[in-house]
Parts: C-alpha cells; structure tokens; sequence
C-alpha cells in the first residue's frame, strides 16, 4: 500500500523535541506531518529514556526513605519486590503518556506516519513500514530524530547479560552484582535504581574527576552522600572482560597501576549518546554535520539548507529534552514567519540521582576560568528546619552572583527535589535579579525552597538563620 502527503511541514522523529514543535505548527495553523520509525510515538525519553527511569527512580527513593525512618522510631518490612507487576506498572504508565501525545497528535489533525523515513531530495521523504510505503512532499522538514546509546567496541552486545540504558530499562530482573562502565548521569541514575532494589553496584569510570563539569565540592558532597550505595571508581581502565556464560570476569586498573579482578553477573555501558542521523540520507541532500556528527544550525534551528530545521539532540548539546522542547518551538514559529531566535540565557540541568543535583549558568570553575569577579553563596540544609525533619538535611544550596553587578549568575543544589527548586534560580537568572530581588522575596517557611533567598541574604549580609560573617562589615 503506498500513499502521498503533500504538507507544509514535516517532523522526523516524535520525541519531546518533535511532537512539540509539531504541535506547535499546527497550532499556528500549518499542515503537518509527523514521522515516527517505531511502533510508539514519544521518542526515546517517554518510551526507553526519561520517563522509565524517573519512574524507578522514584520506586527507590520511597525504598530509601522508608528505610531511613527506621531512625525515627518508624519500621516497615523489607520490601519484597515483584518484578514482573513493576514492569507492567511501568509500562502502562508508558503506554499512558504515549497515548495521550498520540491524541494530541490527532486533536490537531496531525497525521502520524510509523516507518523509517529518509529523504530522496530536499523537499520529499520516503517512510517504509512493515504495511506501506508513504511519499511525503514538503515545504519545511524538521529534523528531530534524538540519538543513541554509544557502544564500547569490547563489549558483544548481542549478549543479553550487556545492557545499554534501554535494556537497564526492562526491568526483566535483579542482578545480584551490576557492573556500570561509565559514571555519566545515565550511569548515576541507574546505580542509584539497581541498588536501592537489591543489587551490589560497582562503577568504573575512566575519567580522573566526576561529573567535571560540577565544582568540586558539589562533587565530594554527593559522593560522600552515595557511598553507601554503590562503590565509584574514578580513573580506573577496563583491561579486560571475559564471558564465562551465567557471569563475567572483569579486570581494571586504576590511575596508581592497582589490578581489579571481580566478578559480575550483568554490564550496563553508559558511556555517552550521539546523534541518530546515519540512516534519514543527510549526505544525498548536502546537510552539513559538524566533526562530532550534530547538524549544523544557526540561531533559528535552520540547518544550511534554508527550509530544513534540526532540533534537539542532533542538534548538539546539551542532549536534554527540555532543550528540544524550546527549539522546536523556535523552529516552528520561525517557519510560520515569527521572528523570533534560540536565545536562552542559561539552560537547566538535573541529575536525577539521590540525592539529586541540579544546577544551572555559571559554575564557580567556570567564573575563575572566564576571569568572572564572582562571589559564592552557600546556605547548607543542616541550618533548614524542613531539611532537618525531612532527613535531608545533607544538602545544600549554592549560589554565584558577579561581584560587581550583585547579579546571580549561577546556582547548583544538591538535595531533595533539587531539580524542582532549580527553577527559581533559572528564572531569576534570565530575569537579571540580583541578590536584593531574591532576598527581599518573602519566601513560605518552612520549605527548602527558602534555602535560595537565604544563600541571597547571605551574600547580602543580612542572614540570620546562621551566623552572619558579613555583619561586622555593615557596623564599619
């Protein structure tokens, strides 16, 4: 069966980014086409990514918090876990989301067309499916096809016991020893799944720092905090994996030439992700790639081809959903003849680990290395009366503001429901507040979220939940 659609626009790939800016074409009253390859739309992040692991995630932070009660005098049973009801929960809970982006889709009169679609010129695109074939004809073409797991060329994962981030994913059971190559966020995340359900966890990771692009003490704050979960190794090389059927024996080195020999029962390899653009005939029509393999695009999401826009992962980093979400809605507004440019100031980010670190701008490394006249804020959660009765009072807020200007410039938190308070800080940024606006906004106590305008007053000398080293500047 074949069929033809001539449109307006056509999206390629149905993730965040895409059915966004698909939605947001409609909306602005563009014919639209929307192009998925797999049976499901929402993309890697609703069916393989994002959402399947906050959903695990949140599964073990109530194993944790129940078990921290035991301190309060509160005590539960071990859980016991079923495996298969948690994969089913999850998976409705997918199947959900999913439905309800495909009824959007539909309310909008958006077709959705399931295949692998690759271009055959610049203004047409082929989709093959197991059941037709279908010729789209467009004027615009919006790239959004995400990325996908790097491989590590040791590692035979036709295995079933080698797991990439979507097989982590399935839920199929509990090893009992989980070895994680790589100690990105993806591999934090699902060390902090595995062992909160059972498993002994160990992470290698080759880099000599974590997560480098957080300052130090962020870095030695939740490592401290998560030693008793999973044991990280930093700096330290896989020499060799040997498949011995039912396990694996692996040894690594570390950076003082020490030898590791363990054994385990799966691998998971979370070394990084690249853009999905080998198979769409990027080079047939002359879209340009960078040497890492994102599409070029200038300030308004077109690539070098003036109607053909690309958008979130392949569009370079950061790879984050909230990103693509913003560009694809520059694209399709740019398309419908709005002048309008991916122009954010600062750009959000969250680990969703336990316990979770968020943090946007500009980190303190990064103000020394830009010779920025900065100054750090840190109200620590000890001082929180929310934090102390909600046993998470090991966190804290940070805070950078330019000396000069007193404006914040940055913020990182580490602690519970870091990534929910972060907001107050990426809108104060893009706002241009300085200290003075966050401190003198009266903020509900008791909340963690009174932890940003206490770091403010701290920097503006006017704290007084804890000692104020500023005050004897004021009375000179």
């Amino acid at each position: 069966m074949n069929s033809e659609y001539n449109v307006d626009v056509v999206v390629i790939g149905s993730g965040p980014a895409g059915y966004s800016s698909a939605f947001r074409c409609a909306d602005l009253g563009l014919n639209t086409v929307l192009v998925e390859r797999y049976s499901n739309v929402g993309g890697v992040c609703v069916n393989v990514g994002c959402i399947p692991s906050k959903a695990f995630l949140h599964i073990a932070k109530v194993i944790r918090e129940a078990a921290d009660l035991s301190h309060q005098g509160v005590f539960f049973n071990s859980p016991v876990i079923k495996i298969e009801k948690l994969r089913l929960w999850k998976e409705k809970k997918i199947k959900s989301i999913s439905s309800n982006i495909s009824l959007m889709a539909k309310r909008r009169n958006i077709e959705v067309i399931l295949g692998l679609g690759k271009f055959i010129t610049s203004s047409s695109m082929r989709i093959v499916s197991e059941k037709k074939i279908s010729t789209v004809y467009f004027k615009y073409a919006i790239i959004a096809v995400g990325s996908k797991s790097v491989k590590l060329p040791y590692l035979k994962y036709d295995n079933p016991k080698i797991w990439n981030s979507t097989k982590s994913l399935n839920m199929e059971y509990i090893p009992k020893r989980l070895l994680i190559i790589g100690g990105g966020i993806i591999g934090l995340e699902m060390a902090t799944v595995y062992s909160a359900i059972g498993s002994q966890v160990d992470i290698v990771d080759s880099s000599q720092v974590t997560l480098p692009f957080l300052d130090n003490d962020i870095v030695y704050t939740y490592l401290k905090l998560s030693k008793k979960m999973f044991d990280y190794k930093s700096n330290t090389s896989i020499l060799n994996v040997e498949d011995k059927d039912s396990f694996f024996i692996v040894k690594m080195k570390n950076r003082d030439g020490k030898i590791y020999v363990n054994k385990y029962d799966n691998i998971l390899a979370a070394v990084g992700r690249f853009p999905s653009t080998s198979e769409l005939n990027l080079d047939l029509i002359g879209v340009k790639l960078d040497n890492f393999g994102f599409i070029k695009v200038d300030d308004q999401q077109r690539t070098n081809i003036p109607h053909i826009f690309a958008i979130g992962d392949v569009a370079g980093k950061p790879m984050l959903a909230h990103k693509g979400i913003y560009e694809g809605h520059i694209a399709a507004e740019v398309i419908s003849g709005k002048n309008v440019y991916f122009d954010p100031k600062v750009i959000p980010s969250v680990a969703y680990t336990d316990p979770e670190i968020a943090w946007v701008g500009i980190t303190e490394k990064e103000a020394i290395s830009k010779n920025i006249s900065y100054e750090v804020s840190i109200f620590p959660w000890v001082a929180s009366g929310r934090a102390i009765v909600s046993n998470s009072s090991s966190g804290l807020t940070k805070l950078i503001f330019n000396k000069v200007t007193k404006k914040i410039i940055g913020g990182v938190i580490i602690g519970n429901n870091a990534g929910e308070l972060l907001s107050e800080i990426t809108l104060a940024i893009e706002m241009g507040c300085d200290a003075e606006d966050i401190a003198l906004t009266i903020h509900a106590h008791p909340t963690l979220s009174e932890s940003i305008c206490l770091a403010s007053q701290i920097f503006q000398g006017t704290v007084t939940d804890i000692p104020n080293l500023k005050s004897k500047l004021e009375t000179n």
